[in-house]
């Protein structure tokens, strides 16, 4: 293990002049935090739009907003960009005319189909990346960008969808430098082609893992403009607080129930050598925020509820289908065609329900019914709409069913009815579904009964 701590800042931290200067104060009051890996400005405006968002209207003449039904053109989308940039340069106040001359050129781009697509969308992260090196440089912080093109942080040819490719570990070890503060861009790396591949969207916080898990940080940063993960939403519950503490396991429960706050799959790298993640606030660098441990001694049974909104679940009953060999798995088969993806399964010997994200269910419903209905010939079927799922986590739940039967009884006291209950396999999480105009009601019991 190195002692070096690698920091990532998204959108929001690096999305003004005002924003990049917090950043160079938190990255030079640790000597440690020596690789720092950047976002593409984020909204100053949260009606705007986002400036990636912009450069793959660009790169797809319009048609990108288009299907979102909004009016901006290709052209206006240019001005924004470059405009945005122009700005930046401006408020930092450092010599910049090259590197936006060179964002022209690259948004006038003649690439064609997806390798157009990622170049364009990798152009924020790219310019951001040296922009903020060389005000690092201004303000007599030694700092230098470092783009996948030149230090090899190569991808494979999945143009939007990418996937680090071994060979990437050799050349990133080579990334620190001695006296400079290491820039890199996120969100996209280069083919053994030379052509610019982009991960999913939120794909630098994939960047940044990967480097930790490269150069084995002592710590990998994620700095963002939230306080760390809360245990519910601080939006409906006033009260909720961060959590001082999580394991791997139970952040990937809760981002998968609604707490968005981080990037599934970048938490992969980090478990694997048990890298700590430590969620932190640009904006309130003070706040301790959340660390992301590979293990921790439980002190309490619940530490967070997430939730999960536009939920449905298909009910069907057949007698003896639990004895049906082949049933359950010629069931979710047909849910795969339909690109479906299916959340928990309950199952008894006359019963099954399959529960699912309401909107992969638009359009498809009625073509889904039949052929289920063709293929597995169900004696009654039908479908619930709008629940919401509350899923208590922690790992004091572990072979400890007092809090599900007080969440339970809780409910049963404020006549919440309840849609459907299933324990987690691993026991340190189970899930209440509720009808989604109760949500916030059950919400706010689990919570008073079960961590407030």
């Amino acid at each position: 293990m190195s002692e070096l701590v690698v920091c990532k800042f998204g959108g929001s931290s690096v999305a003004s002049a005002t924003q990049i200067e917090k950043v160079r104060k938190i990255v030079t009051e640790d000597p440690l935090r020596r690789i720092v890996v950047v976002s593409a400005p984020g909204r100053i405006d949260p009606k705007e739009q986002k400036l990636t968002d912009h450069l793959i209207n660009i790169a797809t003449d319009g048609a990108h907003f288009r299907d979102q039904r909004v009016t901006i053109n290709s052209a206006q989308s240019k001005q924004a960009v470059v405009t945005r940039f122009e700005r930046i340069v401006e408020d930092l106040g450092i010599h910049g005319d090259e590197i936006v001359s060179e964002l022209r050129r690259d948004l006038d781009c003649d690439l064609r189909g997806d390798r157009r697509v990622a170049f364009l969308a990798s152009r924020g992260e790219h310019y951001n990346a040296r922009l903020i090196a060389a005000y690092f440089e201004k303000c007599g912080t030694k700092a230098r960008a470092r783009l996948p093109e030149e230090f090899g942080f190569t991808v494979n040819s999945e143009y939007l969808d990418a996937r680090l490719l071994p060979i990437s570990y050799e050349n990133i070890a080579s990334l620190p430098e001695d006296d400079a503060v290491v820039v890199v861009p996120g969100f996209y790396g280069v083919t053994e082609g030379g052509d610019i591949a982009v991960f999913s969207r939120g794909g630098s916080d994939l960047t940044g893992s990967e480097i930790a898990y490269a150069v084995d940080a002592s710590r990998y940063e994620n700095w963002t403009d939230v306080s760390g993960v809360f245990e519910a939403d601080p939006r409906l519950i006033k009260k909720a607080q961060a959590i001082p503490r999580l394991t791997f396991k139970e952040i990937r429960l809760l981002s998968s129930k609604g707490f968005n706050v981080f990037h599934l799959n970048a938490m992969l790298p980090c478990r694997q050598r048990k890298i700590p993640i430590h969620i932190r606030n640009t904006n309130r660098p003070e706040d301790q925020g959340t660390l992301i441990l590979s293990e921790r001694v439980p002190e309490e049974g619940v530490v967070g509820i997430a939730r999960l909104d536009n939920v449905a679940y298909i009910y069907m009953q057949k007698d003896q289908l639990g004895e049906e060999i082949g049933f359950t798995a010629e069931l979710l088969r047909i849910f795969q065609d339909f690109g479906i993806q299916t959340y928990h399964y309950p199952t008894d010997k006359d019963d099954i329900a399959v529960v699912v994200n309401q909107q992969d269910l638009t359009g498809t419903i009625n073509d889904l019914r039949r052929r289920i209905e063709q293929k597995l010939k169900p004696d009654f079927m039908d479908v619930v709409y709008n629940l919401s799922i509350l899923t208590p986590v922690g790992m004091g739940l572990k072979g400890n069913s007092y809090p599900m039967v007080a969440a339970l009884s809780a409910l049963g006291d404020a006549h919440i009815p309840i849609e459907m209950v299933d324990l987690s396999p691993s026991q340190i999480c189970f899930h209440i579904g509720v009808q989604y105009a109760v949500g916030d009601a059950a919400l706010q019991i689990l919570y008073d009964t079960l961590i407030g």
